[in-house]
């Protein structure tokens, strides 16, 4: 553990870690550019104000965008001469190659780990958002093994799944699952920008979902591309010419709904979603798991969601997943309970005998 920490950046990931570190008992002492942003930061727990008294850190974090990154990195180990740096930006190649002609260069370690949320800033801090999450750490040879050993257990520390990768390996994974996910889903998001209001009344779950990650910080998204644009074009490349090839499928329709170009295009799209998804890891990063769904019919009033939480806490099932659906003008909301399958029966009769409508189905995560 480290006991004196500064932190450099009080928005989601920086105010974070202040709430979950000074769990373990550390001192957590908080920077920003924005006094706006840092004071919220304190007066939500994640730390105090640093100050000219402030103590003299073992850990610097910087949790800046990425790209300002280095520039504070080299910053922090100018001003902290014993302190061990390492940053939490999402790209880590660009960032090492600014940071490495540093004379201090050993004592600092890229880190990113893979948390964050639709919201920004410190106002949408957790202190359990890095919970089973992968933390990424990308050594270079000058770095010390104890240092590395140390953000190890850091970020064991902090509820993550710690993972040594090189940045050049790493920039191409986020690229794939990180980075073109939030613009594929801001370019959905922006085609509805047109959409009549009797369009958008229609709207379900599967667009939600779709579009969720699309109310992402637009400044913040512009600075993580610009520093991965190498990794990321060729993925977008691959994705519109295969949306370029459905379309023409489609342009080139025929009549037959089973054996026209569009219907086997369109098949052959889903399957390959279909293998694709089946592959994304299970809940900490485990091997894909199928769990059942229990569904359940939630009245629109104060309070009905707390009870069902309460109820199933009461049964004793832990839930290990969830999603809410909720559509116009209706008196009901359904939430999905994703659980073990030996469990799902023993919950649906528990929350029947309490009063609740379920509907029992079988669902994969």
């Amino acid at each position: 553990m480290f006991s004196t920490v500064r932190i450099i950046g009080a928005g989601l990931l920086g105010a974070s870690l202040g709430l979950r570190l000074q769990l373990s008992g550390s001192q957590i002492d908080l920077e920003d550019a924005s006094p706006v942003a840092v004071a919220l930061a304190r007066d939500l727990g994640a730390g105090q104000v640093a100050g000219p008294d402030s103590a003299t850190p073992e850990l610097v974090i910087v949790a800046v965008p990425p790209d300002v990154t280095a520039q504070l990195v080299c910053q922090a180990l100018d001003r902290f001469p014993q302190a061990l740096v390492i940053d939490v930006a999402s790209v880590k190649e660009k960032i090492a190659e600014q940071v490495a002609d540093h004379p201090q260069a050993a004592r600092y370690l890229g880190c990113h780990p893979m948390a964050g949320r639709e919201r920004s800033g410190a106002i949408a801090a957790d202190a359990d958002l890095f919970e089973g999450r992968p933390w990424v750490i990308c050594p270079r040879p000058e770095n010390r093994k104890e240092d590395i050993s140390r953000i190890q257990n850091l970020a064991i520390e902090v509820g993550s799944v710690p993972r040594i990768m090189p940045a050049a390996e790493h920039d191409e994974a986020v690229a794939l699952v990180s980075h073109v996910p939030q613009l594929a889903s801001s370019l959905v998001a922006g085609a509805l920008r047109d959409a009549s209001e009797d369009q958008l009344a229609l709207a379900g779950q599967g667009l939600r979902d779709t579009t969720r990650i699309a109310h992402s910080d637009a400044s913040l998204w512009a600075s993580i591309a610009a520093g991965n644009c190498a990794r990321i074009a060729p993925i977008m490349r691959q994705i519109s010419a295969e949306a370029a090839t459905l379309a023409q499928a489609m342009e080139a329709s025929t009549d037959d709904p089973v054996t026209g170009p569009a219907a086997l295009a369109v098949a052959k799209v889903v399957a390959a979603g279909n293998e694709g998804v089946n592959r994304i890891p299970g809940k900490h990063g485990g091997a894909p798991r199928r769990y059942a769904t229990v569904t359940v019919l939630v009245p629109d009033k104060p309070g009905q969601l707390g009870r069902l939480f309460g109820d199933a806490g009461e049964i004793g099932v832990n839930i290990e997943d969830l999603r809410m659906e909720h559509s116009l003008n209706q008196k009901v909301g359904r939430v999905d309970l994703s659980v073990v399958p030996a469990r799902a029966d023993f919950l649906a009769h528990g929350l029947e005998a309490r009063g609740w409508q379920v509907i029992l189905e079988e669902g994969t995560q």
